[in-house]
């Protein structure tokens, strides 16, 4: 267990931090997270290192075995080809473009890599829809025959029926992204479909037994702050089990389209979802800028309590432990939480 410094305020133990020592800290911002702080039971933290793709820091390890994969039904194919991904996000995932396959490969991996769940994702159609009907007596009867297994799901846009044909096939978790601003629908999505398709949406998903987990890219205007609070709005008016906010990541754009939004305009959002949502987890997911600015990111979802952040930077342990947060590591998506004990890692 490492001491903290009490004598100092946040923003002087974190100007210890080796991997801090060049950062632009937002000394305002900081305080003001470390104000809220003060008025608030403090919540554990979890790291989580799935195996989504290769990892592994100066502070915490990686996971060696494909513990949590993720699929994809389509390959690389995405008929939306958004401003921001461009199908990129799918290339990591392993193709299961028909259903045999992936019952094939989940077996395998059940009986020579202890898999634990995977998550089911895909490229979405031109409706920001993705057709999974046929893959849902495969997930059943993985269900059936590997009971522990967890398995996750982006939803894209979807209706209550289809939702409750997921949830009836055992899907435990599902993911939808909140988009909260109608231009950036039509301009960076590249679709015709209103706010409150998206939040028609998210209550289909709420209205299962699936835990379900909507996301916010931060920036996805262009890098501009646009429909974030909407969006944030949109989850607290409903009954979600934890939303993960992600930051949108340039590099996967045509060059010069995308800013990218400052640390401490991301962290500004981080401290508004936390007051708007103080009692549902709040989570930082996988995507967001490398270098620099992931450090003071990870940094600003440390101290503004957020219950989780994937693939955690260097030095965002040290920020934990310096503000005196109890941390510890699990190798799953951070949209689940693993039953098994043995999955989670404490953090020295």
């Amino acid at each position: 267990m490492h001491a903290v410094n009490e004598s100092l305020d946040w923003a002087a133990r974190l100007a210890l931090i080796e991997e801090l020592e060049d950062a632009e800290l937002d000394t305002s911002l900081i305080a003001r997270l470390e104000q809220r702080a003060a008025q608030v039971t403090p919540r554990a933290l979890r790291f989580s290192t799935p195996t989504f793709k290769s990892y592994g820091s100066s502070e915490l390890k990686g996971c060696s075995k494909m513990s949590f994969p993720a699929f994809s039904i389509t390959g690389g194919a995405c008929a939306l080809d958004c401003d921001h991904c461009h199908a990129k996000i799918l290339e990591p995932m392993i193709p299961a473009t028909r259903p045999e396959s992936l019952d094939t490969q989940v077996r395998r991996l059940v009986a020579e890599q202890d898999l634990q769940g995977f998550l089911l994702s895909g490229g979405s159609n031109r409706r920001n829809e993705i057709k999974y009907e046929r893959y849902w007596p495969v997930v059943e009867a993985l269900k059936r025959d590997f009971p522990h297994l967890r398995v996750a799901v982006h939803s894209a846009l979807i209706d209550a029926p289809r939702a409750r044909r997921m949830a009836d096939a055992g899907v435990d978790t599902a993911m939808l992204d909140i988009i909260g601003a109608p231009e950036t629908i039509r301009e960076v999505y590249h679709l015709d479909r209103p706010v409150d398709d998206f939040e028609a949406s998210l209550a289909a998903l709420c209205a299962t037994g699936m835990e379900v987990v909507p996301h916010i890219v931060i920036g996805l205007h262009y890098g501009e702050i646009r429909g974030e609070a909407n969006a944030l709005d949109i989850c607290a008016r409903h009954d979600i089990h934890a939303l993960v906010l992600v930051v949108i990541m340039p590099f996967y754009a045509a060059p010069g389209t995308f800013a990218t939004p400052s640390p401490a305009a991301v962290g500004e959002i981080f401290l508004t979802a936390r007051e708007r949502l103080p009692e549902r987890e709040v989570l930082l997911g996988c995507a967001r800028p490398p270098g620099m600015h992931k450090r003071l990111t990870d940094t600003y979802a440390v101290l503004a309590g957020l219950d989780g952040i994937a693939f955690p930077a260097d030095g965002t342990v040290a920020a934990a432990r310096a503000i005196g947060r109890p941390c510890h590591q699990e190798h799953a998506c951070c949209s689940l939480k693993l039953a098994q004990a043995r999955r989670r890692i404490a953090v020295a």
